[in-house]
């Protein structure tokens, strides 16, 4: 048995909060050049510029790449032979997420209750997602979510007659729906298969995939290819003004589900993937 004091883990919460807000992966900047080297729309072509020089000034001068400093969403992957001790663990990631949001002056954006939208002035609570694995280490992936992109998302419970076609009809429809108010170029995160909640957390989760990885799933990956070119010629492009860089990247998730059902979620991300991951 591993013991971890969660003091750690507060401290690796703040500075993932913090490194996320100022500097963009390398992931990001890198399709970034490649999709303004491509760009057929003078003005497409330079939004990007724009993108990637506000990414570089963010990271040199140490400030938010974006006002929306986003809700936090961590996915833990707790070796099962890890103890914590020193106190709660979910006390603990939040007091990171408070510490961080403070430390590094980014934007506190969430409200203690959905109707009564007072706000909690900290950035808490966070949305903590955790799994237990073999082994005595611990996997943090932080991702700070961006409203006006979640705003833009979308589930549907598909019939299982609809298959690939329906799937991919879906996805479409939800991109053309979104238009330019997730700040496109986006990354488009999609869950299938589970239940509903399980499809949510798929879709989340599919979004710190590193941009240019591929689909381990052979068929995935093709359809993922198939997405981001279908996406790219609806035409939308950087922050909507037209062009073929409507997104950067499609990832999917898949999960075993019912005989009776084939739900679909479509999680939107702007260009500004912000995730960072430690193993402790």
């Amino acid at each position: 048995m591993r013991e971890i004091d969660v003091s750690l883990i507060t401290g690796e919460v703040k500075r993932m909060c913090i490194e996320a807000n100022y500097i963009l992966g390398m992931d990001v900047i890198n399709r970034l050049e490649e999709s303004r080297s491509l760009e057929e729309s003078d003005i497409g072509e330079s939004i990007l510029q724009d993108i990637i020089r506000n990414a570089n000034v963010a990271k040199e001068d140490s400030i938010p790449m974006c006002q929306d400093t986003g809700m936090v969403v961590i996915f833990m992957e707790i070796g099962q032979d890890v103890h914590f001790v020193g106190g709660d663990i979910n006390e603990a990631i939040n007091q990171g997420i408070r510490e961080g949001y403070q430390e590094g002056y980014l934007r506190k954006s969430v409200v203690e209750d959905p109707f009564f939208r007072v706000n909690t002035k900290d950035n808490t609570p966070g949305i903590i997602h955790m799994e237990i694995v073999p082994g005595d280490q611990v996997k943090i992936v932080l991702a700070p979510k961006g409203f006006g992109s979640e705003n833009m998302s979308r589930s549907k419970m598909l019939k299982p007659s609809d298959g690939i076609e329906g799937f991919v009809d879906f996805v479409l429809e939800t991109v053309s729906i979104a238009g330019p108010n997730p700040c496109p170029p986006i990354v488009v995160g999609i869950g299938v298969g589970g239940t509903l909640d399980k499809a949510a957390i798929l879709a989340k989760k599919a979004l710190t995939r590193d941009i240019a990885s591929e689909n381990p799933v052979e068929y995935l990956e093709e359809l993922e290819k198939t997405l981001l070119k279908k996406i790219n010629d609806l035409g939308i492009g950087p922050q909507g003004l037209g062009g073929r860089t409507t997104a950067l990247s499609v990832h999917i998730n898949r999960y075993p589900t019912h005989i009776a059902g084939l739900p679909v979620v479509v999680n939107i991300n702007c260009h500004a993937s912000r995730h960072k991951e430690i193993i402790i």
